[in-house]
């Protein structure tokens, strides 16, 4: 296994990584950003106001991406583990 081999697969895993994580943040910030907004039009300042909607946003999001997430990361997982023999020999 060379440098290149090692690149490769670790480029593959962040951008796994960042095509799992992106749906997920982009709705935390887009939840805080509308109870921030609320927050300051009705000068609300509870710390635990913006945790349930982002909590339950982020619920919504894993309930309707959760089966696509799932086979993005066991498509990975295959491939790397198809990839095993041709990187050991």
């Amino acid at each position: 296994m060379n440098a290149d081999t090692v690149i490769d697969i670790t480029r593959q895993a962040l951008t796994v990584i960042l095509m799992l994580s992106l749906p997920l943040l982009l709705t935390a910030l887009a939840a805080g950003l509308l109870v921030g907004i609320f927050q300051a039009a009705t000068q609300i300042n509870e710390m635990t106001l913006s945790f349930i909607p982002k909590l339950l946003a982020m619920v919504v999001v894993i309930l309707l991406a959760g089966s696509w997430m799932l086979g993005v990361l066991v498509d990975y997982t295959h491939r790397l583990f198809d990839a095993i023999p041709g990187l050991i020999g």
